[in-house]
């Protein structure tokens, strides 16, 4: 497996066990459609989160949350509709975060984790 793709399955179980003992309830890992992907989804403070996470080893191409342009932002929203009509969800207590982890590449086990909630609200329009 190439390291970036390491990289990012170590962020995500980071930022998963970071939500979990933050008191979020798991309800999908890597939720696919033809839309995209979403990295969690999970729900907490009356909340269903849907987020995505990016984990980087330095800030030479920006911050992490520099990496959700337009593009992919409008990716997740569509997934997020996806996953909501498919789990028929008449809940609009919806919100969009990012969890950076930021982490050394020769001691992935160490990482610091940013947590932005409503990280793209205005965005998605939803």
């Amino acid at each position: 497996m190439p390291r970036n793709k390491e990289l990012g399955r170590a962020g995500e179980e980071a930022a998963k066990n970071f939500l979990i003992k933050s008191g979020y309830n798991i309800l999908e890992t890597n939720f696919r459609c033809r839309c995209g992907e979403i990295d969690i989804i999970a729900e907490g403070e009356d909340y269903k989160i849907f987020v995505e996470v990016k984990t980087r080893t330095n800030s030479n191409y920006g911050s992490p949350i520099e990496a959700i342009n337009y593009k992919k932002r409008q990716s997740i929203l569509k997934s997020a509709q996806t996953y909501i009509a498919y789990k028929n969800i008449n809940d609009s207590n919806i919100r969009f975060d990012v969890i950076e982890v930021l982490t050394n590449i020769e001691k992935p086990e160490k990482y610091n984790i940013n947590h932005i909630k409503n990280a793209f609200w205005e965005d998605v329009g939803l």
